[in-house]
């Protein structure tokens, strides 16, 4: 499996398949590390079209494809991973769907009880967020920036994300901190040029 590093892109709320995937693929082309499928008001159809063409995408470009939330959906596409929130099953649960072989994301906010609970039962990485004020999503902005080192410090073989109305000029100190993946939203799938501004995250990493 790739190192999990650089730049994790995560789809927004958008039903127009054809802009989504256009988007993506420019940032793939921008060296985009991971891409995460999100769509919080999809139904299963559609929820089903745009992943599967999202996958096909990222196998292109050799990127690991992550679900969000849906195990159900995860395994029915054989998708490199899911993402689980805190209001979801658990990492144990997933793990054990799941198996040995898929990679395990588990969201952690600011609390590093829930990042050694995460580890113990057998995340892949962890994420913390929001650390910033965030176009997409609605959360109280109370993560440290120290969390990262903090964790790195206790925790070093774990990869961990950060994740919240991150942009090019915020997302340096959580770089400097060790954060191994910055994950986007608007910043990539919002601006004007997205392939030059996936490019800009990835080179952060570079």
């Amino acid at each position: 499996m790739k190192a999990l590093k650089g730049l994790y892109i995560v789809t927004p709320d958008w039903d127009e398949t054809d802009r989504l995937l256009d988007i993506t693929e420019k940032a793939l082309k921008g060296g985009a590390a991971l891409v995460q499928y999100r769509h919080k008001t999809a139904g299963p159809e559609q929820r089903r079209e745009q992943a599967k063409a999202l996958q096909a995408l990222c196998k292109r470009y050799d990127v690991p494809f992550i679900i969000n939330d849906y195990v159900d959906l995860c395994l029915a596409l054989d998708a490199d991973g899911i993402h689980v929130g805190g209001t979801d099953e658990s990492v144990a649960e997933v793990r054990a769907k799941v198996g040995p072989g898929k990679i395990v994301g588990a969201s952690c906010y600011g609390d590093m009880d829930l990042v050694r609970q995460a580890t113990k039962e057998g995340a892949s990485y962890v994420a913390f967020g929001g650390f910033y004020p965030s176009r997409i999503k609605k959360y109280e902005v109370t993560t440290p920036v120290s969390i990262v080192g903090d964790a790195k410090k206790e925790l070093p073989d774990m990869p961990s994300c950060a994740i919240g109305g991150i942009t090019l000029e915020n997302a340096v100190p959580l770089v400097k901190q060790g954060v191994d993946m910055i994950s986007v939203i608007s910043s990539v799938y919002m601006v004007d040029a997205p392939q030059a501004a996936a490019r800009a995250f990835a080179d952060m990493y570079n």
